[in-house]
């Protein structure tokens, strides 16, 4: 098979202007540079280069978990409904999942993931303890029916994803499996060039006793998650606030007062303040009132969650808190329906109240009075109302302290690029995967699941390796090492660049050839836009015997004799 790519037989059109439908820089220049097409919303097809690129970096997960003794199996992507049913996630992936019938009207449905399978396997292979432990991977497409697909292929409806199992006897050897894939992955991230964060996460629909995401830092990421100088990092959902001890404070009887229009704290503390009274934000109870969505009966009810009046509502802190149920803000007329005075709202029995950790017993706010243009101040905790229910789900915001007292905390943004989970016997138990002891006695495998986004990998380094010019891939997953340009009408100019083609062919060195009939400006603009790590020029220097190579970002030309050019691609690709 050639290691050379060549432009003039390569399906690829590459693009002057940005797409439409593109979002962020790395997609940008993923489709301009023809290595994806989108087909619909968070869908999109690989084409040649993409199609390399991608399978370059499946090749470094295949080695890394192979070298971990992991096995590679293949499942198919539609699956039947059962196993799905028997451990609940029919119902709890709610309208995420792809759900279809066959001709029989047999339900079915397209893989989210594929812990089910995976589980049934060893339950149809395994029945001792001698064959365990054991790890299988898997690199399939996945589907999931997003939203709100965004930045091309970071969410996406149908993603590549590498997916790893393991099957241990006890919990101590779950840590030892949970602890090769760790280090596998920080190889494979590692290998890629990728920048990642290691973060304490939540499990979710997945369940078990522990995660941790591999993020990706980037501006366009969706996910936000913090550090601190003592090396604390988490994903904001997964960050558990303390509750605030109770406090003894002689409070003065609460107290209402007329707020005409004031519906907002800005309103009422602008108000009061006109009355000769000072207020913060702080010293306020704000009311959000949600709706919260079983994903598995569909039935909703309102509630009313109550923050410091500094704070907002953290949506996905909110659907981590609740979890199983899809959290809405409230709709004007579900807040009359439930008897609540929109901008007035305080403490009530209309709806479950839900409080902040840092409303504690003792503590003392300013609420809303529960009916028009009314608030009431000197509102204690514990006296006035009481705090049932608490509700971890306000935005954390820089300098907030870190759970562990590592220091404070600073938000970022990121890319989840890895996740895994320590399942412990969720499936396992609901899929009855026994095997029997060295005592004969039946027991319960524990499982480890491990997901590595292949095709987000790839966008993240779009986003990454990338300039004003055009995409720039480190060596490791680049669709070739060297893009040699024809530049010039000359017939021994393209019989040249032809020359050290075949010569780095014969190495296993992979080359872009661009003989085609465009002007050299047009070669150079794609050849920057492809980004292959060197771009080499069989030019007007020809004459000399000389050839120009340089770093795909413009630094370290080079002018290299003809007959020295392949042993110098050679140095450089080691």
């Amino acid at each position: 098979m050639s290691n050379i790519i060549r432009l003039t037989d390569l399906f690829f059109k590459t693009l002057r202007e940005d797409p439409a439908s593109a979002e962020t820089p790395g997609h940008k220049l993923l489709t301009r540079a023809s290595y994806i097409r989108r087909v619909a919303p968070g869908i999109y097809t690989f084409l040649p280069l993409g199609l390399k690129v991608l399978k370059k970096i499946e090749k470094i997960i295949r080695e890394e978990e192979n070298s971990i003794g992991s096995q590679e199996v293949l499942f198919p992507a539609l699956l039947p409904k059962e196993p799905f049913e028997a451990t609940g996630r029919w119902t709890e992936y709610g309208d995420e999942l792809f759900r279809l019938q066959d001709r029989k009207e047999s339900n079915m449905l397209l893989a989210p993931t594929h812990e089910e399978m995976f589980t049934l396997l060893v339950k149809d292979i395994y029945s001792s303890y001698k064959e365990l432990p054991t790890m299988l991977y898997q690199i399939q497409t996945k589907y999931r029916d997003e939203a709100r697909p965004r930045a091309g292929l970071i969410r996406c409806r149908e993603f590549s994803m590498m997916d790893a199992y393991s099957f241990d006897l006890s919990d101590k050897g779950l840590e030892a499996s949970y602890k090769a894939q760790r280090d596998a992955y920080k190889k494979v991230f590692d290998r890629l060039g990728l920048e990642y964060v290691i973060v304490q996460a939540t499990s979710g629909a997945m369940g078990g006793s522990k995660s941790e995401e591999f993020l990706h830092p980037s501006s366009v990421g969706e996910d936000t998650y913090v550090i601190s100088d003592g090396g604390y990092a988490a994903n904001v959902e997964a960050i558990t606030i303390a509750k605030t001890p109770n406090k003894n404070i002689k409070a003065d009887n609460a107290k209402s007062v007329s707020t005409p229009n004031a519906t907002s704290i800005e309103d009422v503390c602008s108000f009061l303040k006109n009355q000769g009274c000072s207020f913060k934000e702080s010293d306020f109870l704000k009311a959000i009132v949600v709706k919260l969505t079983s994903i598995s009966s569909k039935k909703s009810k309102i509630v009313t969650i109550f923050i410091p009046g500094d704070r907002q509502l953290d949506t996905k802190r909110a659907e981590a808190f609740f979890a199983g149920f899809t959290v809405e803000i409230a709709t004007d007329e579900q807040i009359k329906e439930s008897r609540l005075v929109k901008g007035f709202i305080g403490p009530n029995k209309e709806t479950q109240n839900y409080y902040d950790p840092r409303v504690a017993n003792g503590s003392v706010w300013i609420t809303g009075g529960n009916k028009i243009d009314t608030h009431i101040i000197n509102m204690q905790a514990g006296r006035d109302f009481e705090v049932e229910n608490i509700a971890d789900v306000a935005n954390i915001v820089n300098g907030d302290l870190a759970p562990d007292n590592s220091g404070k905390l600073t938000l970022k943004r990121g890319i989840e690029i890895g996740h895994i989970f320590a399942l412990g016997k969720k499936y396992s138990n609901a899929l009855e995967l026994n095997v029997l002891d060295e005592n004969g006695k039946s027991q319960t495998v524990t499982m480890g699941s491990y997901g590595i986004g292949v095709s987000r990998v790839l966008a993240c380094l779009a986003e990454t390796a990338s300039d004003q010019l055009g995409l720039s891939w480190p060596k490791a997953v680049a669709p070739a090492l060297v893009h040699i340009v024809a530049a010039g009408k000359d017939e021994k100019i393209n019989n040249t660049a032809e020359k050290i083609a075949n010569e780095l062919d014969k190495k296993n060195i992979e080359s872009i050839l661009d003989t085609r009939k465009v002007s050299p400006g047009v070669k150079f603009k794609d050849a920057e836009l492809l980004g292959v790590p060197y771009i080499l020029t069989v030019g007007k220097l020809l004459e000399d015997g000389i050839v120009e190579i340089k770093n795909r970002d413009g630094s370290n030309l080079e002018k290299v004799s003809t007959d020295k050019i392949v042993a110098y691609i050679e140095n450089l690709n080691e």
